[in-house]
């Protein structure tokens, strides 16, 4: 994997993670159920990049 693919992917997981642990937060403390529970569907979406990209 090239350079900038392998540092794409990789600032992608950290976005997904960042994004997950917020809306799990958000969901958990239910300060704002519906964006988090976004914030949960972009980490899922990050994460399906990713593995399409490695693949």
């Amino acid at each position: 994997m090239e350079t900038l693919a392998a540092t794409a992917s990789s600032l992608a997981m950290l976005a997904a993670v960042a994004l997950a642990g917020g809306g799990v937060w958000l969901v958990a403390k239910r300060r704002n159920r519906k964006q988090g529970v976004l914030m949960l569907v972009a980490a899922a979406v990050l994460l399906a990049n990713v593995l399409i990209w490695t693949l």
